[in-house]
C-alpha cells in the first residue's frame, strides 16, 4: 500500500497543504523561489508552514552552536570558508580554510559556505556532539540539504549525499542570519572566510 504523503508548500502561489503532488506542483511551478516538502503526517506539513524547524534539539544532549561563512577570489580561482563552533556562549575553535575543487569552484563564494557547513558538522560528529545549530546567510545551506532546492550541480548533489550521509548521527538545526547585519559571529566566519585566500 502507497503511503500517505502531504505536501507542504511554505512559499508558493497558495500556500497551504495538497493532498496530491499535482495540486502541491499549480502552486510551486514557475514560482520563484518556491519551498515545498512532502510529509507522512499533516501535523508536520503544518509545523513546517508555520515555519518549526523539523529537527528538535535532544534534550540533555550535547549542543554546539556554529556560524559559518564562504568567499571567493577570482584571481586565484579559490574559495575560502569561515567557521565559529560555539559551546556554553564561548567560542571553543575557529576555521580558516580554501579550497580549489574543481567541482565546487564554479560556485564561487558558496563553494566556501558549503565546506564551512560540512566542517562544522564533521567537528560535530568527531568530537561526538549530537546537537548543532548552524548559523548561515545562504539559504541553499538549509534548503540543498532538506531537499527543498534541487542539486543540479556537481558540488550541491554532493553536499545533500554528505548531508543524508550524516543525519541519523548529528541533529542539525538550521538557523538563517541576514549577511552583514552586525551579527557578530557570523561577521567573524565571514572575515575568516576572507582571510583564508588573503582578502
Amino acid at each position: 500500500m502507497a503511503k500517505v504523503k502531504f505536501y507542504a508548500v511554505r512559499k508558493g502561489r497558495n500556500n497551504g497543504v495538497y493532498n496530491t503532488w499535482n495540486d502541491c506542483k499549480e502552486q510551486i511551478n514557475g514560482f520563484s523561489g518556491a519551498e515545498y516538502k512532502s510529509f507522512t503526517t499533516i501535523e508536520e506539513a503544518k509545523a513546517y508552514i508555520d515555519g518549526e524547524s523539523s529537527v528538535k534539539i535532544q534534550e540533555g544532549k550535547e549542543l554546539v552552536k556554529a556560524y559559518v561563512d564562504g568567499s571567493y577570489e577570482h584571481s586565484i580561482r579559490e574559495y575560502g570558508s569561515g567557521v565559529v563552533i560555539i559551546k556554553n556562549e564561548e567560542v571553543i575553535k575557529t576555521y580558516s580554510k580554501k579550497g580549489n575543487d574543481k567541482d565546487l569552484v564554479g560556485m564561487r563564494n558558496v563553494a566556501g559556505e558549503i565546506e564551512a557547513a560540512k566542517i562544522a558538522m564533521n567537528y560535530c560528529i568527531d568530537n561526538n556532539i549530537n546537537n548543532l545549530i548552524l548559523y548561515f546567510d545562504y539559504e541553499g545551506i538549509e534548503k540543498w540539504c532538506l531537499g527543498l532546492w534541487k542539486t543540479n550541480k556537481e558540488g550541491t548533489t554532493k553536499y545533500k549525499k554528505f548531508y543524508d550521509n550524516i543525519k541519523d548521527k548529528l541533529n542539525v538545526e538550521f538557523v538563517k542570519v541576514k549577511a552583514h547585519s552586525g551579527n557578530k559571529y557570523n561577521d567573524e566566519a565571514d572575515k575568516l572566510a576572507k582571510k583564508a585566500i588573503g582578502i
